[in-house]
């Protein structure tokens, strides 16, 4: 069981995965809020049932999935219908996340949560010991976009505008990876981190 728990953030096109990889490799359990998103509203969850219950069973695929694209326009249509949506998976995906991290073996674990500064911080995952960013230039950010996801300069500007700054990441962080060059230079700042969160946690 882990009790010791590290978040991992930061924003698009950072490194995120390439980071979590690495801690994977060293034998870290990651808990990935994506993959938790979609476990909540798997078909026979609670989560799905309580989405259809809200917006109807329009929103429902006919083998029972979820209609991804159909929730999507009603909730960019009205904000109340987002918040409505969140307020039904985002405690889902933290109790998930939290029970994964538990459960794990190993000396720590590491919750992945993208949108951790957005979801409210440490006051919505009070159960985090450490936050750890991976952090980039916003100009690296904005190539690496454009490059990866084959996009205009506009539309990179535009989904980096939608998350949380740069500076309100690096405000909740505890510890920091610059992701800024080659993903090899990130294996001793994983080693080292790995080695420091190893001894924090046997204390």
């Amino acid at each position: 069981m882990s009790r010791f728990v590290i978040g991992l953030t930061g924003g698009i096109a950072a490194g995120k995965s390439e980071v979590s990889r690495r801690f994977e490799a060293l034998g870290i359990t990651v808990a990935d809020a994506d993959l938790a998103a979609r476990a909540v509203v798997a078909p026979g969850s609670e989560g799905l049932a309580r989405i259809a219950a809200h917006f109807g069973t329009e929103i429902l695929l006919a083998d029972g999935q979820l209609d991804r694209a159909a929730l999507r326009a009603r909730i960019f249509a009205s904000a109340q219908e987002r918040q409505a949506l969140e307020a039904i998976t985002h405690p889902a995906i933290r109790q998930l996340l939290r029970e994964t991290c538990e459960q794990a073996e190993g000396p720590y674990a590491i919750a992945a949560i993208p949108l951790l500064t957005e979801a409210g911080g440490r006051q919505q995952y009070p159960w985090l010991d450490r936050i750890l960013v991976v952090d980039v230039p916003v100009a690296v950010q904005h190539a690496r976009l454009m490059q990866r996801d084959g996009i205009d300069s506009a539309l990179a500007d535009r989904m980096i505008a939608a998350q949380a700054s740069r500076e309100a990441r690096l405000a909740l962080a505890d510890d920091v990876v610059v992701n800024d060059g080659h993903p090899d230079h990130l294996q001793a700042h994983v080693e080292r981190l790995d080695r420091a969160y190893r001894d924090l946690a046997a204390r």
